[in-house]
């Protein structure tokens, strides 16, 4: 099998550089002036630069910002010609520049970069300090540092009354095959900004880690944070949410449903994850 992928990726790279050869090198952007023609590879950078860009200024997302469970522009996303993060494709499109995250597509990026187009990485958000540079960073490659500005303004407002009258209760976040959100992560950042405190971080878990059944048992948290999405067919990776112990440790009163997609990629539409958290603490009681 991982001799097949090798092929494919060689036989990728192959007619990537047969194109080249055909069609002219992409246009270079103006040193004085914004890129005019903007491909993004990356779910994230798709949804900020659909909130930063210019009319016209943005060509094509990634598939993966139509889909409802991964994107709160989905709908906005619409709009645009979507790729699968293949070098072909983009060539095609000659983009004078391309916005991806640091781990997406790598051998495309690379490719692209070896004919001469510009790539822009984003690294993934573990805090709001993390979304407020990487909004502000893309304002300036599109020189819509104003548009830019006023997102990261409107976040702050949202994030300090987020936090107003904080609860200070325990919120474990839960999701297929026992992950949790520990400290260092977006979603901690969220918890945190909704005047919560995280089960993750106080088990000295960072980024993401798995979270047993038992240790969540033994918690007992005050909120217990899942995607809510229902799948088609049973599954193993979801099995910990029709255990029994599950059940009477979340019960009906403890269970909130944030979607993933809120808290996925780093922008102001985090609001909306801090927004559902504080309004189910305010409606529980220990």
């Amino acid at each position: 099998m991982a001799r097949h992928r090798h092929r494919y990726r060689h036989r990728l790279a192959a007619e990537a550089l047969a194109l080249a050869a055909l069609l002219p090198l992409p246009p270079a952007a103006a040193e004085e002036g914004a890129p005019r023609r903007v491909v993004s590879l990356n779910v994230c950078t798709d949804q900020l630069a659909m909130l930063i860009a210019g009319e016209g200024q943005l060509h094509s997302v990634s598939y993966m910002a139509q889909l409802p469970e991964a994107s709160m522009l989905h709908e906005e996303a619409a709009r645009y010609p979507v790729n699968h993060g293949l070098a072909e494709e983009v060539f095609l499109m000659q983009p004078d520049l391309v916005l991806t995250g640091t781990f997406t597509t790598r051998a495309t990026t690379a490719l692209l970069r070896r004919l001469g187009f510009r790539i822009e990485e984003f690294p993934p958000e573990t805090s709001f300090d993390d979304v407020r540079e990487n909004m502000l960073r893309l304002g300036r490659l599109l020189g819509r540092d104003a548009r830019a500005a006023e997102l990261v303004a409107a976040l702050d407002r949202g994030l300090a009354g987020g936090a107003a009258g904080a609860t200070g209760k325990l919120v474990a976040t839960y999701s297929a095959n026992s992950y949790t959100s520990g400290g260092g992560s977006l979603a901690g950042a969220v918890i945190e900004a909704a005047g919560l405190k995280n089960l993750g971080a106080r088990l000295g878990i960072a980024g993401a880690g798995y979270l047993s059944l038992e240790s969540l048992v033994l918690a007992n948290p005050d909120l217990v944070a899942v995607d809510g999405r229902e799948y088609d067919a049973p599954a193993l990776a979801v099995e910990n949410f029709v255990h029994p112990a599950f059940r009477r440790v979340a019960g009906d009163t403890k269970l909130v449903n944030v979607p993933a997609r809120s808290w996925l990629c780093g922008g102001p539409f985090n609001l909306e994850a801090v927004r559902i958290l504080r309004a189910a603490a305010e409606g529980t009681g220990r």
